[in-house]
């Protein structure tokens, strides 16, 4: 199935062969992620971005991250400043970012995509309301994020849920 490409955004080649139905042919690949023992047995050297960190290991860190009564949710430059900015703060390295306003309220809706993952936000000015998410893998650290996002939106409120990605228990 051939898939139209979108302008501005880089489409890639799917890396595992797939049946009639989109699933992917083999699930190899799946075992191999959760063995933090595998070893690449290729002539170049396999990195392995997982982390460990208090007797766990795991993927990454996956901040939700809610802005009640926040400001200048309707200002598509000053956001992707601000997540751009937060990403930096974090020790992560910015690859793009692609940006979106709705009418008529200019709510926002954005990613910045991330080597070690991304940075993602949700606006809705009408309920000065702003939902983020921050995934980061590696050595970056996303709960520095945070003093960025309160700096840049003044909200009365922030709500926090933290999660480690790929842990497997």
């Amino acid at each position: 199935m051939e898939r139209a490409a979108t302008p501005g955004r880089t489409e890639f080649p799917d890396s595992e062969p797939h049946d009639e139905q989109g699933e992917a042919a083999s699930t190899d690949w799946v075992d191999a992620a959760l063995t933090p023992d595998s070893q690449d047995t290729g002539e170049t050297e396999s990195l392995d971005f997982f982390i460990e960190k208090d007797g766990q290991v795991y993927a990454g860190t996956h901040l939700i991250i809610d802005l009640w009564q926040a400001s200048r949710l309707d200002d598509p430059e000053h956001i992707e400043t601000s997540l751009i900015r937060a990403a930096e703060e974090a020790g992560a390295t910015v690859l793009s970012s692609d940006f979106h306003i709705f009418t008529p309220n200019n709510g926002v809706s954005g990613v910045v995509v991330l080597a070690e993952s991304h940075i993602s936000i949700h606006t809705w000015p009408e309920r000065s309301f702003a939902a983020l998410d921050v995934f980061m893998c590696g050595e970056a650290e996303p709960m520095k994020t945070i003093p960025r996002f309160k700096e840049a939106f003044a909200p009365k409120q922030v709500t926090l849920q933290e999660i480690k990605r790929g842990l497997h228990v």
